[in-house]
């Protein structure tokens, strides 16, 4: 199933089951997908945050605005 999914989504569904397993549920989930321990803790910090708004980037985030060249050379 986590193939299927885009990288947001694979790093909180990791997050979940590691809230699920309780303690050690980040080792287990290692163990289990494959995935890196910040991955795995980053999805679970994101799930936890109480301020969070879905689909919604921080301040600063994407990328910055590539300044237009309206003279030619």
């Amino acid at each position: 199933m986590l193939v299927t999914l885009n990288e947001k989504n694979r790093r909180r569904f990791a997050g979940v089951l590691a809230l699920q397993q309780g303690r050690g549920g980040v080792e287990a989930v290692i163990r289990i997908t494959g995935l890196s321990r910040n991955t795995i803790v980053r999805g679970r910090d994101e799930l936890q945050r109480k301020d969070r708004q879905p689909g919604v980037r921080q301040t600063g985030a994407g990328r910055l605005l590539a300044e237009k060249n309206s003279q030619r050379f």
